[in-house]
């Protein structure tokens, strides 16, 4: 790796990683090449950019702290403010670049994402997106398909975030990195992608390699709650009776409404033990 991408990768690295967040160089040329057109970044193909992820970790290094914190402002996803303000904190740390970051939910007016965010986590060396075309003879005739990353040392268990773009850091001579293809053989490949696409909810789908480290219970839980129901689920929902929550102490609460817990043990501390989720 050249010196000034290690430096560069260096500094992303001490901002986000403790955090539980990774971190991978790539050059927009990869990504180009594999997309039409109509998806390409508009910058010049040498252009060094970082995928970012988070792996199970975040959930209680970056997500809980952010929670109990003056950041939260106006409620909306949690999960997505928290990555924002972490990834904005990379734009601080590097004041003398151009650093755009995209998020990889952000759509453009048409509505067209402004990244794939899977594709640009196999050009990074991330994970390896599996797609159907990577099934020889599939089985699946005129269904439709939807290929997943998995990620060598996490399996499914974690979640492409977005990208940092460094406007005018051009790095022509960065060697490409390949993910490594931990799902070779064809018979697991279409038990993953089966698994993805019919029994996502079940969580099976994740464990598609060995994880080193799952979501815990607390964390299956919340991201087995549709989004809208979310704030409830933290006691972050607001009604006209609650005023809103300020910098002091946000409190938390289970979701299983006959057992209510104090404050003091809400469902987001470490001390209480989470509601069982559906998943294994």
């Amino acid at each position: 790796m050249e010196p000034q991408v290690a430096e560069l990768k260096q500094k992303i690295e001490d901002t986000l990683c403790p955090f539980g967040f990774e971190v991978y160089p790539f050059q927009v040329a990869w990504y180009n090449a594999l997309l039409p057109p109509a998806f390409h970044l508009p910058l010049p193909g040498p252009t060094l950019a970082f995928l970012v992820l988070s792996t199970p970790a975040m959930f209680d290094r970056a997500l809980k702290p952010f929670l109990q914190s003056c950041h939260l402002q106006p409620l909306t996803d949690p999960v997505d403010q928290c990555v924002a303000y972490h990834l904005g904190r990379v734009r601080e740390s590097l004041p003398e670049m151009q650093v755009e970051i995209i998020a990889d939910y952000e759509v453009h007016p048409n509505r067209r994402p402004k990244i794939l965010a899977q594709t640009a986590a196999h050009v990074a060396g991330a994970a390896y997106y599996y797609q159907r075309q990577d099934v020889e003879s599939d089985p699946w005739g005129t269904q439709h398909i939807s290929g997943v990353c998995i990620h060598p040392r996490f399996g499914g268990w974690f979640a492409i975030r977005g990208a940092v773009l460094l406007r005018g850091i051009e790095v022509p001579d960065l060697p490409p990195t390949k993910p490594l293809d931990c799902v070779p053989a064809r018979a697991d490949r279409i038990t993953l992608l089966e698994r993805f696409n019919f029994h996502w909810r079940d969580w099976t789908y994740r464990d598609a390699v060995p994880p080193q480290e799952r979501y815990s219970e607390e964390q299956k839980a919340y991201f087995s709650t549709p989004p809208a129901q979310r704030l409830a689920l933290l006691g972050l929902a607001q009604t006209s009776e609650e005023p809103s929550p300020t910098s002091q102490e946000l409190h938390f609460t289970t979701f299983i409404p006959k057992k209510p817990q104090s404050p003091s043990r809400g469902w987001l501390s470490p001390r209480v033990s989470p509601p069982a989720s559906s998943g294994p």
